[in-house]
């Protein structure tokens, strides 16, 4: 495959940063998208240009680390799939590739495709944690759990905070990241006694980081890797609104 890439090339966070076009030629369909990009890379260090800068770590769709908007959409338009595990095969020969950081004040570019996301680290500082007394662990299924509640549990633990909801949220809202981390520790006996404080403590920092308020607009979900349901945010609203009282 060949294909033409247009890439935002941002050197700093205070440069003003510019699209770049690029060409690469003889893509396997058999390779991901960050491995399209390393064989960019390796063309531009050869070249003696400086590669385009972008987070990467397990390359297996579970770290969260890769992140990228491709044609207008976070992660690229294959549902349920993080940037690692979207393969060139789904992409045209001669194709038009725009790539592009998040997009979202609380995620500030530090360089080119690579963005601070350090926001939701301290959202979790304020409250992702539950209360475990010291000792041994206790013995299995003495805390029974409803597998309603169990399965919804982890439905919401399977987010692994790329970031990608933000992104693609029009008012920048990070409303579905912090609902899943509040969500499922308030569906289980150990997150009980922080389930209200937590709710507080959570959703005031992430208006404190400044994202936006969430309008269930709908494309966080749409585009979250994990398939985090909406749901989850309703969840988060009323456990705040019942701390709050």
């Amino acid at each position: 495959m060949n294909l033409t890439l247009r890439v935002w090339r941002q050197k700093s966070p205070e440069d003003k940063g510019r699209m770049v076009t690029y060409r690469v030629e003889d893509v396997s369909p058999d390779m991901s998208f960050l491995e399209m990009l390393d064989v960019l890379n390796e063309r531009l260090i050869l070249e003696g240009d400086d590669p385009v800068a972008f987070d990467h770590d397990c390359r297996e769709g579970i770290c969260g680390m890769c992140g990228m908007v491709i044609n207008g959409v976070a992660h690229g338009e294959q549902v349920a799939t993080t940037t690692c595990q979207l393969h060139m095969r789904h992409f045209e020969d001669n194709a038009v590739i725009t790539i592009e950081p998040w997009r979202a004040a609380p995620f500030p570019v530090v360089k080119d495709l690579v963005v601070d996301r350090s926001a939701f680290d301290r959202i979790i500082q304020a409250g992702g944690f539950v209360s475990v007394p010291a000792g041994s662990a206790p013995d299995a299924h003495s805390l029974p759990v409803k597998k309603v509640d169990a399965d919804a549990a982890f439905d919401a633990a399977t987010c692994i905070g790329c970031g990608a909801c933000v992104a693609a949220c029009p008012n920048g809202s990070a409303s579905l990241f912090t609902a899943a981390k509040i969500t499922h520790l308030s569906l289980l006996p150990q997150g009980q006694p922080e389930r209200d404080s937590r709710a507080r403590a959570m959703v005031e920092q992430m208006d404190a980081e400044g994202f936006g308020g969430c309008t269930n607009t709908g494309e966080c979900t749409a585009v979250c890797p994990k398939g985090i349901p909406l749901d989850t945010i309703a969840q988060m609203n009323r456990d705040y609104l019942k701390a709050s009282k």
